[in-house]
């Protein structure tokens, strides 16, 4: 006897094959693509209707982006068909997907900087020696209308926003005749604003008959903004789904195989000992700009202390100025702990770490850039472990069984997909690169806990794994620092959330309390007075 989800997929999959060729912008059939031993992909198919917006949905490593990576022509499949608009392509670059109407909109923009808005949107396309920029402006303005976008064609792009690079990146690809979409992960630097504005355009693009596929890991915006979901999982179709008869547990369980949990704990604690206190912090970049401008704030033992912001607030240089990587010229920033039962104060600006460890600092930090700052991808898991401890050693000789115990249980503790504690830290998947880096920084039991986007590209499933390691450090008194780029998160898991605006604060609120629009909007415009929680 067949079990529901066998039949169920078995339905959807007859579903698709009995779909309107005349109605298909986009079909893949038993799609295959391999990178030596490693199977991206198997036996995935795809079917993109004529003016609509489909999810595509899985863990990190599912195949999502290797599938839309073949249909825009950056990879080429091993096995399988493409069909554009009925008719069987071959799709050997990315000119080719051009050529066919097939655009892609990269999470990591591919713009130059010193260029303007029309100056990227132009670039590489045919045309005379001279152009006439006020009859490119014009077109460009045109085009932006038509679907709602805000553009400035003579904008430098290293002037814009994040939302106005991704602007530019979209109506490139418009500019170009493309009428099939394909967004990786569009949403996951703008605000909750600015997402609303990027969902209307997708609206006006999707009435004027183009077809858009959308890759994200954010359940309720696949379910504000798609028609269709589809779900892979480990390279390999699951289903099709109707946005309208689905939900975030659905979709959840088809992505991971069994029932997960949504809710995310916010165990309510009263508020422990001030742990770290940071006054007037001032912070300039290599031009002398501002970056972090006279912060000041509180962190408590017992406690999740949420930063928000868009990108380029601070919210790194930060981070990274409170453990001593980013020079400040102004401010203090003083931890509060004990150690052996005596109690330590001390300024930690001006400081080396290894003099602030000898003296009794508890402190972790865990960088938003995981291989260049945090591991070493070349190195297996023991030997990243041992890069926090191998100066406990009184010997010459480097003791690497503790280390590589501690890595056995940090595999097993922290579900870790490896052959072992050997297993080399480069080649896992993103997900068990957070948690190695994780597991190692929290194992040292840190009275504070500094995280910085620790779930960025991340699924579900290794989320929520995250949330429940940072719940137990709160758990054990220590003040966690969790900068985020997902609000509906930050607002979830934080006891308060500072915003930042402009390298400021523009106010720090109870998330309980707080609406997500009126959190957004302080994230683009400075409080005229902080709000503070009490």
């Amino acid at each position: 006897m067949e079990s529901p989800a066998h039949t169920d997929r078995r339905a959807q999959e007859q579903d698709l094959t009995e779909d309107d060729p005349g109605n298909l912008a986009v079909s893949m059939e038993h799609v295959s693509k391999s990178f030596g031993k490693v199977l991206a992909n198997k036996d995935v198919q795809l079917q993109l209707r004529q003016g609509e917006i489909l999810a595509l949905l899985g863990e990190n490593g599912s195949g999502k982006t290797t599938l839309m990576n073949m249909l825009s022509g950056i990879y080429f499949p091993d096995y399988g068909d493409i069909h554009v608009h009925g008719r069987k392509v071959t799709i050997k670059s990315p000119k080719d997907a051009f050529d066919l109407g097939i655009g892609m909109i990269h999470q990591h923009f591919k713009l130059i900087p010193v260029l303007s808005a029309a100056e990227n949107i132009v670039l590489g396309q045919p045309g005379g020696v001279v152009v006439s920029r006020r009859s490119l402006n014009a077109d460009i303005r045109e085009l932006a209308t038509r679907y709602g976008f805000e553009i400035d064609p003579a904008k430098k792009v290293y002037d814009m926003s994040v939302s106005e690079k991704q602007t530019v990146e979209i109506v490139k690809v418009l500019y170009r005749g493309a009428d099939i979409l394909i967004l990786d992960e569009p949403t996951a630097v703008l605000t909750p604003h600015e997402t609303d504005k990027l969902f209307a355009v997708l609206r006006n693009m999707k009435e004027d008959g183009k077809s858009i596929v959308i890759i994200t890991h954010k359940l309720h915006e696949v379910l504000a903004i798609s028609d269709r979901v589809e779900i892979l999982r480990k390279g390999e179709f699951i289903g099709v789904v109707e946005t309208a008869q689905t939900d975030q547990s659905q979709l959840t369980e088809m992505m991971v195989g069994r029932p997960v949990s949504l809710r995310i704990d916010r165990p309510k604690l009263p508020r422990g000992e001030e742990r770290l206190t940071v006054q007037g912090l001032t912070c300039l970049s290599s031009y002398g700009v501002k970056v972090v401008d006279d912060v000041g704030f509180s962190a408590y033992g017992g406690e999740i202390l949420g930063i928000a912001g868009i990108a380029g607030s601070g919210q790194k240089e930060l981070c990274e100025a409170i453990v001593g990587l980013y020079p400040a010229t102004r401010g203090s920033v003083v931890y509060r702990g004990t150690k052996d039962g005596a109690i330590v104060r001390e300024q930690l600006l001006g400081r080396r770490p290894k003099e602030l460890t000898r003296k009794g600092v508890s402190m972790a930090f865990v960088p938003e850039d995981r291989l260049g700052m945090g591991l070493v991808a070349s190195m297996d898991i023991t030997d990243n472990v041992m890069l926090r401890s191998y100066r406990d050693n009184h010997s010459v000789f480097v003791d690497r069984k503790k280390p590589q115990t501690l890595a056995g249980h940090l595999i097993e503790d922290l579900e870790i997909v490896a052959s072992g504690p050997e297993a080399i830290v480069g080649r896992l998947s993103g997900g068990n690169v957070q948690k190695v880096l994780l597991g190692r920084e929290i194992a040292r039991s840190p009275g504070v806990l500094i995280v910085a986007y620790p779930v960025r590209g991340l699924d579900i499933n290794s989320s929520y794994k995250i949330y429940d390691l940072l719940n137990e450090q709160k758990r054990k008194g220590a003040a966690v620092i969790f900068v985020g780029e997902d609000l509906d998160v930050l607002m979830e898991i934080s006891d308060r959330l500072m915003v930042l605006c402009g390298g400021r604060v523009s106010g720090t609120v109870d998330p309980q309390k707080a609406t997500k629009e009126e959190v957004g909007l302080m994230m683009i415009q400075l409080a005229g007075s902080e709000a503070v929680a009490s």
